[in-house]
């Protein structure tokens, strides 16, 4: 990416909030696409139905373990209501909510099958063995081993030893499921620590403290070209030069900015002017000194315009 990183990224991109899983993505996109030829009786349909939606989620959360997740639920849930809006047709005789419920449950049953681990085969050996269990149970009035579930049912040894392994394997244990804390806290994280965080948010400030001490054409070329994303030719006549001008006020205004972040972050990569006492040399020293000195560690840290550029 050019141009100091499209400027960092025009003071970093936050992400969005709760960063949609790839079913929430269709369910949206099924919402938002084409919603011209979308008629009004389907988004009624689609937005009148939405408790339904978490009705059967809950219904299904009660009978399953305790680390499906509910948002996995929720999302295959709505993808299921909106085709089913688009679906129905009131000619066959059932009403909506009839319908929509037929193929949210199918739409969760089949989330639920690719949540888990074990095939059917692994899945209907272990009911047999659970049920095989229960009832001998009830009958001798004891528990019951492995050797005689497996006598039972006219499984050999090995079988039952392979079976119990089978589950083992598909067994899913919840990261937030231990007492004395979650798992994930004990694992090493690729995320940004907290270490990462501050500096970038520090590098954040030193931009936004460069881009307000930049000389007043060069700071409107950086506003309007990456804050504002107006076209080169407009910020062109409303300066009243050409746009191959504004071009070269862009990059000189980058490369200000890129020299200001070095020289206050890592000052040994700072340049050296081949002429110091020069005018142009003594210039961007000034405004290096400027970035640097307007505000405290602290106060960078805690100006209020960076709660929103944040990463």
């Amino acid at each position: 990416m050019s141009d100091f990183s499209s400027l960092v990224r025009s003071f970093i991109d936050p992400p969005a909030a709760g960063s949609p899983t790839r079913r929430s993505a269709s369910v949206a996109g099924l919402l938002d696409a084409g919603s011209d030829d979308r008629s009004a009786r389907t988004e009624t349909l689609v937005r009148e139905n939405l408790p339904l939606v978490s009705h059967l989620v809950r219904e299904t959360l009660s009978r399953v373990p305790g680390h499906v997740s509910r948002d996995d639920l929720t999302s295959a849930g709505m993808l299921a209501l909106v085709q089913a809006a688009e679906g129905y047709d009131e000619g066959r005789g059932a009403s909506f909510s009839t319908y929509a419920s037929t193929r949210i449950r199918g739409a969760l049953l089949d989330e639920l099958r690719s949540l888990d681990w074990a095939s059917r085969s692994v899945r209907r050996r272990a009911r047999q063995v659970d049920d095989a269990r229960s009832r001998m149970a009830t009958a001798l009035g004891r528990p019951v081993d492995d050797q005689e579930v497996a006598a039972e049912l006219g499984l050999g040894a090995g079988e039952m030893a392979a079976h119990r392994e089978d589950l083992a394997r598909a067994s899913v244990v919840s990261l937030q499921g231990f007492e004395d804390g979650a798992v994930d806290d004990l694992l090493p994280s690729s995320g940004p620590t907290p270490v990462d965080l501050v500096e970038q948010r520090e590098r954040v400030a030193y931009l936004h403290d460069a881009v307000a001490h930049l000389p007043e054409r060069l700071r409107a070329v950086v506003e309007g070209y990456f804050f504002a994303d107006r076209p080169m030719a407009e910020i062109a006549a409303e300066l009243g030069v050409t746009e191959s001008r504004v071009s070269q006020l862009r990059a000189e205004a980058v490369t200000l900015l890129r020299g200001a972040l070095t020289a206050a972050l890592e000052p040994e990569l700072a340049e050296r002017h081949e002429r110091p006492q020069g005018c142009a040399a003594r210039r961007k020293e000034a405004y290096y000194a400027s970035v640097a000195s307007h505000r405290s560690f602290a106060a960078r840290l805690s100006h209020p315009h960076l709660e929103s550029h944040s990463a």
